[in-house]
C-alpha cells in the first residue's frame, strides 16, 4: 500500500461543495498538502465521491434463509467491487459481526433480525410472533441491532385474500417508544396503504418500500420527518409476483400491480412534499447484491432530481446513518469516477477505483 493517496479530483464533497484535490494519510482524508518527503505516492485521477450507500440490504440473507458465511463474504464483497461501502442491513437471520474484523469488506449498519407476525412473512427470514411479544422482541432486537430494529407492518393476510396490517396499533406504539427508550430507531416494511396511518402515528422512523403512500400519509410522513427507502428495483419484481398470485390470491395480485402501476408517481409524491429519501436496493433475499447504480437509475428515471438522488445513495445516506462523509480527518471510503455523477449517474456504475479505510480495492 502506498504511504499518501493523492485524489486530483475534483472531489464533489455534497451536491454544493466541489474541491479542487485531496489526500489519503493513514487511512483518512485530508486537504492540506502532506509534507513527507520521500514518501510513496499512488496518485487517482477523476471524480471523487463519497463511498455509496445501500440503506435497505441483507447479508446473511438468499431465498431460503441465513447463508453460511463464505456465501455472506461474497454478497459483502459484491457491494464493495461496486463502491457500495456503507450498508444497513435491514434485517438478517444471520450473526454478521464476523464482518467489522474485516477491512477490506464494508461497514454495516444492522436492525437485528426482521420481527414478523406468526405465518405473515417469507419463511426463514423473521422471527416470528404475536402481538403480544412484540414489545419484548424489540428490545431484544434492538440489543441485536446497530440502533436500528425492522418489523414487518403488512404482508398478505390468507384469509383475507389482501394485504392487511400485522399489528394493532396500541402494540405498534408501545413497541416503537420501547425501541427508542433503548436508543434504538425503528423502520418497517410497508406495501399496502391501510398500515400506514397506524405505523406513522406510532412514531415510526423509517417506512420501507412505502408504495402505498398517498396524500394524507404523505403529508404525515413529512411532517414528522420520516425517511422513506423506496427500493424500487425490488418493485419492479411486483407484476412477476402478482402473476404467480392471480390463481389463488386474485385481490392480493391486482392490489400489488396497482401499486407498481402507480410507483413513480408515489416517489415524485413523496420528494416534492419533502419526505426524506434514501437509496435501498433490498439486495440479498431474491435479489443479487450490487445494485446501488441500478437503483439510482430507477430514481432518476421516476423524475427525481439526479443531485437528490446521488445525495441519498451518498453523503446524505452517510449524515442519516450517523457515518462521515468526505470531511477533514474521516476514514477515507470513496469512489474515483470517470465523470461528476450529478450531470452523469449512470457514471457510478463504473467506477475507476475504489478505496475503503484509505486502501485502494478496486482499480480499473
Amino acid at each position: 500500500m502506498p504511504d499518501v493517496l493523492h485524489l486530483r479530483g475534483p472531489v464533489r464533497v455534497d451536491a454544493d461543495e466541489v474541491r479542487p484535490q485531496a489526500w489519503v494519510l493513514d487511512g483518512r482524508l485530508t486537504y492540506e498538502r502532506p509534507t513527507s518527503p520521500g514518501a510513496d505516492v499512488q496518485v487517482l485521477d477523476g471524480w471523487v465521491l463519497p463511498g455509496l450507500v445501500d440503506a435497505h440490504c441483507h447479508v446473511g440473507l438468499a431465498a431460503g434463509g441465513a447463508v453460511d458465511r463464505a456465501t455472506a463474504e461474497t454478497q459483502a464483497l459484491t457491494d464493495r467491487d461496486a463502491g457500495t461501502l456503507l450498508l444497513r442491513d435491514a434485517g438478517s437471520p444471520a450473526d454478521t459481526r464476523w464482518v467489522d474484523g474485516r477491512d477490506d469488506l464494508p461497514r454495516i449498519v444492522r436492525a437485528g433480525r426482521h420481527i414478523a407476525r406468526t405465518r405473515r412473512y417469507i419463511k426463514d427470514f423473521a422471527v416470528e410472533i404475536e402481538p403480544g411479544t412484540l414489545v419484548d422482541e424489540v428490545c431484544h432486537q434492538a440489543g441485536r441491532g446497530d440502533g436500528w430494529v425492522k418489523i414487518v407492518g403488512d404482508w398478505i393476510d390468507r384469509d383475507l385474500g389482501d394485504l392487511a396490517p400485522c399489528w394493532p396499533a396500541d402494540v405498534l406504539a408501545e413497541a416503537v417508544a420501547a425501541a427508542h427508550a433503548a436508543g434504538a430507531r425503528v423502520t418497517a416494511h410497508c406495501f399496502a396503504e391501510d398500515s400506514l396511518p397506524d405505523l406513522l402515528a406510532a412514531g415510526i422512523d423509517g417506512i420501507e418500500h412505502g408504495t402505498g403512500f398517498t396524500g394524507a400519509t404523505i403529508e404525515q410522513a413529512a411532517a414528522q420527518g420520516v425517511a422513506v427507502v423506496p427500493t424500487l428495483v425490488n418493485i419492479e419484481t411486483f407484476p412477476a409476483l402478482a402473476a404467480a398470485g392471480d390463481a389463488r390470491f386474485p385481490t392480493w395480485a391486482a392490489h400489488m400491480r396497482a401499486l407498481h402501476a402507480r410507483r413513480h408517481r408515489t416517489v415524485r409524491d413523496l420528494h416534492e412534499a419533502g419526505v426524506p429519501l434514501f437509496v435501498g436496493t433490498d439486495a440479498g433475499g431474491t435479489l443479487p447484491h450490487g445494485l446501488v447504480p441500478t437503483e439510482v437509475g430507477l430514481l432518476v428515471d421516476a423524475g427525481l432530481p439526479p443531485a437528490t438522488v446521488v445525495g441519498a445513495a451518498s453523503w446524505d445516506a452517510r449524515r442519516w446513518l450517523g457515518h462521515e462523509g468526505l470531511v477533514e480527518g474521516a476514514p477515507a471510503d470513496l469512489l474515483v469516477l470517470d465523470a461528476d455523477p450529478l450531470r452523469d449517474p449512470s457514471t457510478l456504475a463504473r467506477p475507476r477505483a475504489v478505496v475503503l479505510r484509505g486502501r485502494p480495492v478496486v482499480a480499473h
